[in-house]
């Protein structure tokens, strides 16, 4: 088993950095800001390469413009007007005729450049003509040479100039001028390049970035795991600093630090609860063993074994009494006992538990009265109900005096069903107050006539906080004490029930 337990630990202590939450963080981030930098990169370079091809064609429209000033066809004889001494001039036509073509409606070439004459762009056929022809606005196109340059071509219509009074027919002619592409090609290849080639360097750059970011903001996280390996039974009072900042981790850490008090809070109680545990029954199985011992070492007769016995089962059954409202106590607080929850009157319950104990008040000389003038409706478990009364009324009667009284009174005030025990008892310590509904307690100040289990006014405080109701205390030494019990009442109008009927009303 040691080495199965060796084997499971080693993983969680030797993690793999892929494994974990930083990685994983830093993995995902940086995967996204990738993805993001190759979309952006595709769309600036869709940009770049609209905003050339915007710019070729807006050139090619200037230098169309300018072709038609100088270019005049008359009797199909196409000729250049413009002034051989003007440099200007002279580079327009030249920048013009660099990529141009001019043919019939029939594919005759009347004019062309060199680039057409070689064989590197091959001309228009008649149909491409004939379109072109027909179309009332210009065609741009891309064609790539045999030289393996791509060329933008701009193909229209020129119209025949005819002299004054000709009787001939108007006769239109196809021509296209054009620009290389290399230089628009070279510098969108180039941006490409550049970018794609940075985008290693910026992720890298970014990854380091990311990682000791993701470590500073998980930093709080590993602290949390720390502080957690080292909490013990015995040490629960740890608590993280929170950095101040307000936000999720801080929500975490202050989380972990009241998860740490329940903790605490939770073990004090059991350890005292244990503690109380062994002294509460270390007195019965004590006195087992003493009645016992006596029996089997100085008892001679019959009667004496049987009176050893008698003693020996009254604290077995003290022992049994105290063990099985241990239990209904635990599974009371653990959540395990389920309450059947019903609308009905706490009137006849209160009367009822108070007709029961007249008996046993008036053995001890105490007189016992109730006051409850009208119903009063609540939603609550009768069986739990029945146990409160019945905890209040006999502890009340259990710490009064010979000659004293105990009031009990049930009234409807500020909606609400308010239960009241007082007795002329010997009260309770002001020191003793705060402790009187933990299991064992007994006050100090004075003793009961009898003594009981001390776990009757727990299951009392326990019953309150179920019916989600409250209980206060009153309590003057060497005259008395007073528990008022609150329990919201039910919802709806409950008064068609009779007074003193024990219905109950399912929800």
């Amino acid at each position: 088993m040691a080495v199965i337990t060796r084997a499971r630990k080693q993983p969680r202590e030797h993690r793999s950095i892929i494994r974990g939450l930083r990685f994983r963080l830093s993995f995902s981030y940086l995967l996204f800001f990738t993805l993001l930098l190759i979309v952006l990169g595709v769309l600036f370079r869709q940009v770049l390469q609209n905003t050339l091809y915007e710019q070729s064609m807006n050139l090619l429209a200037e230098e169309w413009g300018e072709m038609k000033g100088y270019l005049r066809i008359e009797n199909a004889n196409p000729e250049w007007v413009f002034d051989n001494y003007d440099p200007e001039e002279s580079f327009i036509v030249r920048r013009i005729q660099r990529v141009y073509i001019l043919m019939d409606k029939n594919g005759a070439i009347l004019q062309r450049s060199d680039n057409y004459s070689d064989g590197t762009l091959p001309p228009p056929t008649v149909d491409e003509i004939r379109a072109v022809l027909s179309s009332t606005s210009p065609v741009i196109h891309i064609v790539k040479g045999s030289d393996g340059i791509a060329y933008m071509i701009r193909a229209g219509v020129i119209p025949e100039v005819r002299k004054a009074g000709s009787t001939k027919p108007h006769l239109d002619y196809y021509v296209s001028i054009g620009r290389p592409m290399d230089d628009t090609i070279r510098a969108l290849n180039g941006f490409t390049w550049r970018y794609f080639a940075l985008v290693p360097f910026i992720v890298i750059v970014t990854g380091a970035v990311g990682w000791l970011l993701a470590g500073r903001a998980l930093a709080p996280v590993t602290s949390v795991a720390h502080v957690a390996r080292r909490i013990t039974g015995s040490n629960l009072s740890v608590q993280i600093q929170t950095r101040g900042s307000g936000d999720e981790l801080d929500d975490l850490i202050e989380a972990f630090n009241k998860m740490t008090e329940r903790l605490k809070h939770s073990f004090d109680k059991v350890r005292q609860f244990s503690t109380d545990v062994s002294h509460e029954l270390r007195t019965p199985l004590t006195g087992i063993r003493g009645q016992l011992e006596v029996a089997l070492f100085t008892a001679e007769t019959p009667e004496q074994y049987r009176e050893a016995m008698m003693n020996a089962l009254q604290d077995v059954e003290k022992l049994s009494n105290m063990v099985r409202a241990l239990l209904l106590l635990s599974q009371a607080e653990t959540g395990q006992l389920a309450l059947q929850m019903a609308v009905m009157d706490l009137r006849p319950v209160v009367k009822g538990i108070v007709e029961q104990y007249q008996l046993p008040a008036e053995d001890e000389q105490v007189t016992l009265s109730c006051a409850a003038a009208r119903s009063c409706y609540v939603k609550a478990d009768k069986t739990q109900m029945e146990r409160m009364v019945s905890n209040l009324v006999s502890n009340a009667i259990k710490y009064t005096q010979p000659g004293g009284r105990v009031d009990v009174d049930l009234e409807c005030v500020d909606g609400a069903a308010r239960l009241s025990v007082q007795d002329t008892g010997i009260g309770i310590p002001p020191e003793d107050l705060p402790h009187i509904f933990d299991r064992f307690y007994r006050a100090k100040g004075g003793r009961a006539k009898k003594e009981g289990l001390g776990l009757g006014l727990s299951f009392v405080g326990w019953i309150v906080n179920a019916h989600e109701g409250r209980i206060e205390v009153d309590s003057t030494p060497g005259k008395g004490t007073r528990f008022t019990v609150t329990l919201p009442l039910a919802e709806g109008d409950h008064h068609e029930l009779a007074v003193g009927d024990t219905q109950e009303q399912p929800v």
